[in-house]
């Protein structure tokens, strides 16, 4: 019977330490992402002509926008406000002189995809980037104290990840070539409370992500989840920058450097280090009421100063 016991209890340590080792392992291509390898301007290129952007109008959408033609890919931008597009376009043809084209789409609505798609044929689209989102409120909140936009989220959330994918996955498992981004968020890899609708629409996203790219990686296709914490975005109200809280170019250039490194990311140092800290925080402190008293309170006396 001791035998037995001890016999256990070495197994469990060595699983315990074979789990930190896997886990030292991928945080060491967030410290040196240059010996896990860092894709030069022509893999992107090599992927197909064409980029899609959808929410390219500002934030994240827009740098993924501007960094894809600095790596000499064409650009479609898909978002709401073609005005906004149009700005975007003059200034990334004058830097780069790729082409641009332009969708107008409000992905709150499921109407638009017919039209979506009649306006890419012909394209050899080699990458996608999913990046149009919303919050369920502007402020974290309880949901029912949040506005009743629920479908208009979940269309913009998580049927616009399903529905671009699949007009676009088509072409590239033809090619056996190919690059899907799926903008997800670190407050879906947790039950996250105030943001209850935001974050399980992103945790669709990052699951969503995960088991495509178990079916089309033998395919030649890489699919990958992209899970940031705080960048400075419209979204966000343009936080102040600092260092957790990135820019959205600082955040894309990093976060394009792991696009080879697995089906998810946090895309950048700073967040991945967060998400140790986090992820090792227990849930029921995270869900208690006193802790969500005090982050209201807190947001509260930040609203306040503004």
């Amino acid at each position: 019977m001791e035998m037995l016991i001890l016999q256990f209890f070495t197994v469990l340590g060595f699983l315990l330490c074979l789990q930190l080792i896997l886990k030292c392992l991928g945080f060491s291509k967030y410290l040196f992402p240059r010996l896990w390898g860092i894709p030069s301007p022509s893999f992107f290129q090599s992927m197909g002509k064409w980029a899609v952007v959808t929410g390219s109008g500002d934030g994240i959408g827009k740098a993924y926008a501007i960094e894809l033609a600095n790596r000499g890919m064409n650009i479609v931008m898909i978002s709401r406000t073609l005005e906004k597009m149009q700005h975007i376009a003059k200034e990334i043809e004058q830097n780069t002189g790729i082409n641009i084209k332009l969708i107008q789409a409000d992905f709150t609505q499921n109407k638009i995809y017919e039209h979506i798609e009649e306006s890419l044929k012909g394209l050899e689209i080699g990458i996608l980037v999913n990046n149009v989102g919303m919050l369920h409120n502007p402020d974290p909140c309880c949901f029912l104290a949040g506005p009743d936009n629920d479908e208009n989220l979940i269309n913009c959330n998580v049927i616009s990840a399903v529905k671009m994918t699949r007009i676009l996955l088509k072409q590239m498992e033809e090619r056996k070539k190919g690059l899907v981004l799926n903008i997800s968020s670190a407050f879906g890899t947790f039950p996250c409370p105030l943001y209850a609708l935001y974050s399980s629409s992103k945790a669709f996203v990052t699951t969503f992500s995960k088991a495509l790219q178990a079916e089309y990686k033998a395919k030649g296709i890489i699919i990958q989840a992209v899970m940031p914490y705080g960048v400075s975005t419209p979204m966000t109200k343009n936080t102040t920058t600092n260092i957790i809280t990135k820019s959205s170019m600082d955040f894309v250039k990093e976060s394009l450097n792991h696009v080879t490194q697995g089906s998810e990311t946090y895309g950048c140092l700073a967040h991945a280090s967060l998400a140790i800290i986090i992820n090792n925080i227990p849930l029921w402190v995270i869900h208690s009421a006193k802790v969500q008293e005090i982050f209201l309170r807190l947001f509260s006396k930040e609203q306040k100063k503004e």
